[in-house]
């Protein structure tokens, strides 16, 4: 005949008990972790169909609309499916210039956005249009500019710019091109 015992009964069963018991307690004292430890560095919100109005003194100056905007931990925006900003006279009525981009990024820091691909200036007034493919907007200085190398095209409704580097102010109404080349028009008036 042989002896079946329930776990716990007897003297060895209270012993075996009691030697898990105590190596379950040690376990759970030791923390190993395996590999590396992971942090995430993605965005902690993401906002879709965005509309941000900038103001001063109660006077609307900036619009900006995104499909998507992702926030970061270090307060930095991204808008991975492009934006569009809205330059507004003192008035906050009258449209100054436009800014719209394939991409966007606003370095809070900086205080600058990085725009990319298919960058493009209009100023509504003046009739111009800057076209480029990379191009930064220092809020804080209310200042539109590009990389000395880069390409940058503008057209008026007399003259077709072309060149590397630029120079603007926010309202895109003075600019200057670092590297000029295009069709210009000269003022024959003023001409010895």
């Amino acid at each position: 005949m042989s002896e079946v015992r329930a776990f716990g009964q007897g003297r060895g069963g209270r012993r075996l008990a009691g030697g898990l018991l105590a190596l379950a307690l040690l376990g759970c004292d030791e923390k190993k972790t395996i590999g590396p430890s992971l942090v995430y560095k993605g965005p902690v919100m993401e906002t879709t169909n965005v509309l941000e109005l900038f103001s001063d003194s109660a006077k609307l100056k900036m619009r900006l609309t995104a499909p998507l905007e992702q926030r970061y931990e270090n307060n930095d925006v991204v808008y991975t499916k492009g934006l569009s900003v809205t330059f507004f006279d003192k008035d906050s009525k009258t449209v100054i210039n436009t800014l719209t981009a394939r991409y966007g990024k606003y370095e809070q820091n900086k205080n600058v956005f990085t725009m990319r691909g298919s960058v493009v200036v209009a100023n509504v007034p003046e009739q111009q249009k800057l076209f480029t493919e990379e191009l930064f907007f220092d809020r804080g200085k209310q200042l539109i500019y590009t990389t000395p190398q880069m390409f940058v095209k503008v057209l008026t409704p007399t003259e077709r710019l072309t060149g590397t580097g630029l120079t603007a102010n926010q309202n895109f109404s003075s600019y200057r091109i670092t590297h000029p080349e295009g069709v210009f028009a000269v003022d024959q008036a003023g001409a010895p």
